[in-house]
């Protein structure tokens, strides 16, 4: 009868029951083995309830309340693909689609205590090796009804605590308020430790980006709810990661909408009233990030390794200051990188103060960036740059500029192989380069003047540094011959 019940209450979703028991000494109520499937992808079934007790809960009972307890040992949850986007397809509420109901059917009380012992929840994604769960999953929370303390913003308790992939940790300690119109409010503390970021990657490849390795430290504060919203990030800390953003002609449509989604989500974020967001510090230590062109005839990686970067004091009101970024790194493996940025949040626009520099990269680490924009590689040297840009009230300002020490780009061992027009094409950018060298200190000089207006207000600041750097580095990288990188490479006589 109670199968029976369940599954007519549920709509797009079926259950099977193996055992019931009631107890009548205490008028509590056992469900064993229930199992709930999605009608439209049933395997593997959603939820797998081992044992779900429901009885009264008599403490309230001397609130002059009659109220239940549910409580849940060792609840399996699997989720994958396929069924989370079938969930999303459902135009249907929670409540349209019978859950309440069904809750109802279970134990006709109203929930005051709600206790889940050592769950488990598994995402499959792309890769079924390599699912994401949380393991060991504990919840409590009390006082649901606000029966107790009900002249309290958050009168019920909340306790959560979890293992993450294996070897990571995390725990919500806070209040809630289930009861609160438009929607339920809580607020706590969270706490993440050595978090694997690996698991993400078949999640980020979807966004153009690889990640290898890295473990997440985080801890801060939070409430969502009618009369406030706010995140406080105290310190987060993200160690050991290699991460790529790939670019193709492919994702070029992907890229636009990805901005134009980021813009839509910056504004909102922006009107949103009594959104308090601020982050005392983020740190990346120990991990490399690259951009990898994947365009055919134009392929090359950019990255800088060895990175440690530091945000301070980010907040989105000005009222607590300018936010400090410092970061140092070896561009492509070789040049020490030094680079620091102050910038105000303003609904205005970007405010920002950007210096960078880099020192002794060895120029070979680019010839998959030269072939691919010049045609041409280098045998010896080394590259050095220093810029910078201000953006303020609207309009943008700066430079960059590219040194070139040493530079050998002809070299008859390695271009033996090669076609004699190669050759001689190669002989002649040997020959502009070293012209235009600075005689006393043997380098070649270019500058790229940076200067105009910001074409939306609400571009993201970070966007607008990526975009403006790109241009210039390209635009000044290769002297005297800033036309190539408009044109398409030669094709070599070795084929490439």
């Amino acid at each position: 009868m109670m199968e029976k019940k369940l599954n007519g209450d549920l709509k797009g979703y079926s259950v099977r029951l193996q055992g019931l028991h009631i107890q009548l000494l205490d008028l509590s109520l056992t469900l064993k083995g229930l199992t709930v499937m999605q009608q439209a992808h049933p395997d593997p079934p959603v939820v797998q309830f081992p044992v779900l007790k429901a009885s009264i809960q008599w403490r309230s009972i001397l609130s002059r309340r009659l109220v239940a307890q549910f409580t849940l040992d060792r609840p399996k949850i699997n989720i994958n693909t396929k069924q989370l986007e079938s969930e999303a397809d459902n135009a249907d509420s929670l409540k349209e689609r019978g859950w309440q109901r069904a809750v109802e059917d279970i134990y006709p009380l109203k929930i005051d205590t709600l206790k889940v012992n050592d769950a488990s929840v598994t995402y499959t994604d792309r890769d079924p090796e390599r699912p994401l769960t949380l393991s060991h999953l504990n919840i409590q929370a009390t006082n649901i009804r606000n029966i107790h303390l009900p002249d309290q913003v958050y009168p019920s308790t909340l306790h959560l605590d979890t293992a993450i992939f294996d070897t990571g940790r995390g725990s919500i300690d806070g209040a809630a308020n289930f009861l609160s119109q438009p929607y339920p409010g809580v607020k706590g503390r969270v706490k993440l430790e050595n978090v694997p970021l690996d698991y993400f990657s078949s999640l980020l490849a979807r966004k153009n980006l690889s990640l290898r390795g890295g473990v997440l430290r985080a801890s801060g504060e939070a409430e969502y709810g009618p009369r406030a919203k706010t995140a406080h990030l105290e310190n987060l800390d993200i160690s050991g990661m290699t991460i790529d953003y790939n670019h193709s002609p492919v994702s070029v449509g992907a890229d636009k909408k990805r901005v134009a989604l980021v813009k839509k989500t910056v504004r909102k974020l922006s009107d949103e009233p009594g959104l308090s967001i601020r982050a005392d510090r983020v740190s990346l230590t120990r991990c490399s990030i690259g951009l990898v062109n994947r365009t055919p005839g134009k392929r090359y990686r950019l990255f800088l390794s060895d990175t440690d970067f530091h945000l301070d004091n980010y907040s989105n009101h000005f009222s607590r200051g300018p936010a400090q970024a410092r970061l140092t790194a070896k561009f492509m493996g070789s040049g020490i990188t030094t680079a620091s940025a102050v910038f105000r949040p303003d609904r205005g626009g970007a405010d920002l103060d950007l210096h960078l520099r880099i020192a002794e990269s060895n120029l070979t680490a680019l010839n998959d960036l030269l072939r691919a924009y010049g045609d041409f590689d280098v045998a010896a040297g080394s590259f050095s740059l220093v810029s910078e840009l201000h953006v303020k009230n609207g309009a943008l300002s700066g430079y960059i500029k590219p040194f070139f020490k040493d530079t050998r780009v002809y070299d008859s061992r390695k271009d033996k192989g090669r076609g004699g027009v190669h050759q001689m094409y190669e002989m002649m950018v040997g020959g502009v380069a070293g012209a235009l060298e600075n005689r006393s200190r043997q380098e070649v000089a270019t500058k790229a003047t940076i200067r105009g207006a910001v074409g939306s207000p609400q571009t993201s600041t970070w966007q607008i540094v990526g975009q403006l750097l790109k241009n210039a580095f390209f635009k000044a990288l290769l002297p005297g011959f800033e036309t190539m990188g408009d044109r398409p490479a030669k094709r070599r006589d070795d084929g490439r």
